[in-house]
């Protein structure tokens, strides 16, 4: 269970296989994972393909691998980004699984936010499986909170047979200005959502926006967090680790606490053009190696 420490990113089949074990664990809740010390907790980073959206996605891949990153969250085409679509309809499974090894990357995330998983299904079932990122519905009263919660998750059912059938995850975003949005929506969110393949990305962005605790949010998703962005509510690069002035170091220790084993993603919107991304990545990439690296000294 615990990840590797290799140099290189393990097998797309061992990874998802202890990813399904992590997921099968979920009825545990946090009592292993406080019982787990702090120190043994491993960082590892994946990010956007959103983030060079202006680049070919075998450039993408080769600037976040040259960066050091073990995984890429690949995305549709929110805000334009050619990526998912191209790589469905121009390099095929075989041919973005050679971009992908090539450059020793895992195929982690697949954020699916226009166009919708369904569309995208069979391609990343084909690639191997992974977390499909999407976001929920419209906000509505307080007082509609756990009806409508109730609704969503009975809508995600066709989505959650689709993810059994090609070995995917389904998270789901909080969102400013959503139905997932606060702590109580979250807490909605988790008492509902009972299926093994359906858990949460957790986007503080927008936790941050209204004020709200990103550790205890970390602490109430527990093993049903699937993805993490690493990302602050500041304008341009500030949004990235290291860069804005958030001290990531509560968040890394909740993660450790509840041993998340996915990836953390250092993340930004409106990115700056591909040098000045890769130099903001860099900086914020080695920030959360010197914070988990600390954290783990004081373990």
């Amino acid at each position: 269970m615990k990840p590797s420490h290799a140099a290189h990113p393990v097998s797309r089949r061992r990874f998802f296989q202890q990813s399904a074990a992590v997921a099968a664990a979920c009825s545990v809740g946090r009592s292993a994972a406080a019982n787990s010390p702090v120190h043994r907790w491993a960082m590892r980073l994946s990010t956007s393909s959103i983030h060079f959206s202006s680049l070919p996605i075998e450039q993408a891949c080769q600037r976040i691998a040259a960066l050091g990153f073990r995984a890429i969250d690949i995305w549709s085409p929110h805000a334009g980004c050619p990526h998912l679509d191209d790589a469905q309809d121009r390099l095929g499974p075989d041919g973005l699984k050679r971009v992908l090894e090539d450059n020793k990357l895992e195929p982690y995330a697949w954020s699916v936010y226009v166009g919708g998983f369904a569309k995208y299904a069979d391609f990343i079932g084909a690639m191997g499986g992974g977390v499909a990122v999407r976001g929920n519905t419209r906000r509505y009263p307080p007082e509609e909170m756990n009806m409508r919660m109730t609704e969503f998750v009975e809508s995600l059912k066709p989505e959650l047979e689709l993810a059994e059938q090609h070995d995917v995850y389904l998270a789901i975003e909080n969102h400013s200005g959503q139905l997932m949005n606060s702590l109580d929506s979250l807490k909605a969110f988790m008492d509902l959502a009972r299926h093994p393949r359906l858990g949460i990305a957790l986007a503080p962005y927008h936790l941050q926006r209204i004020e709200a605790s990103v550790e205890e949010a970390i602490a109430i998703c527990g093993p049903r967090l699937l993805f993490f962005y690493a990302w602050q509510a500041y304008p341009g690069t500030q949004q990235l680790p290291g860069i804005g002035p958030t001290d990531f170091d509560p968040w890394l220790a909740a993660l450790a606490e509840v041993d998340y084993r996915w990836y953390v993603n250092p993340f930004m919107h409106g990115e700056p053009e591909p040098d000045a991304m890769t130099e903001a990545l860099r900086a914020s990439r080695q920030y959360l190696l010197q914070r988990a690296a600390q954290l783990a000294d004081r373990g």
